[in-house]
């Protein structure tokens, strides 16, 4: 699809069919998941990818009780760094080196400049930074999966403290912030399959300044 009739056709599918996304429309969901933006591209985050019926079960019973857990085919799991410290900094600025094929000392300047930043605040505020940070990939995975013509559910409403304990992420240093249900919505059960998309106008969603 082209991207503007893409995101005319999505919505938030509140029933699904149960059909599966083939595996290779969900890597490239990933994928896209993977090269999106990040604040000085650091990804404070990982992204857990549930396909087990059984685990998408226990999701549902005890900690989102929503139907597209079950009635998908993909649940992903936007979870944040609990803390991000002056040793995740290292390790981003050898990756950078690595992959540029640069000397790590000549990047003392941009790693200073993050660790300034950051390790000047508190380690909670650390920690909503990293939140938000989640929410641009959520986004960038919502965009992919509606240019695959794969439903995308976002959901912020789940026991996050549930979601965290059975999925074992404390012991990651991992926090759930969101979570994105791919599979194929139910157009007969579904009341909004069909439902014209609701937005602010361009006029008054933009303002313009000269």
């Amino acid at each position: 699809m082209e991207l503007i009739d893409a995101l005319n056709w999505r919505y938030a599918a509140k029933k699904m069919n149960g059909q599966p996304v083939p595996a290779d429309k969900v890597d490239t969901i990933l994928e896209a998941i993977r090269l999106s933006a990040s604040s000085v591209g650091i990804q404070p985050y990982n992204v857990i990818v549930i396909e087990s019926h059984e685990l998408r079960g226990k999701i549902h019973e005890q900690a989102c009780p929503q139907p597209q857990i079950v009635e998908g085919s993909h649940v992903l799991v936007f979870a944040s760094w609990t803390d991000v410290t002056a040793e995740h900094i290292d390790q981003y600025m050898q990756l950078i080196a690595d992959t540029r094929h640069t000397a790590v000392d000549s990047l003392t300047p941009f790693a200073d400049s993050i660790k300034g930043n950051l390790m000047s605040r508190t380690p909670e505020l650390r920690a909503e930074w990293a939140a938000r940070q989640s929410y641009i990939a959520l986004g960038t995975g919502m965009i992919a999966a509606a240019t695959e013509g794969v439903d995308a559910t976002p959901m912020e409403g789940f026991n996050a403290d549930a979601l965290d304990q059975l999925l074992d992420l404390p012991a990651k240093k991992l926090h759930s912030t969101s979570i994105l249900v791919l599979g194929y919505r139910d157009a007969e059960k579904d009341y909004l399959a069909n439902a014209p998309k609701v937005r602010r106008s361009t006029e008054e969603l933009f303002i313009e300044m000269a």
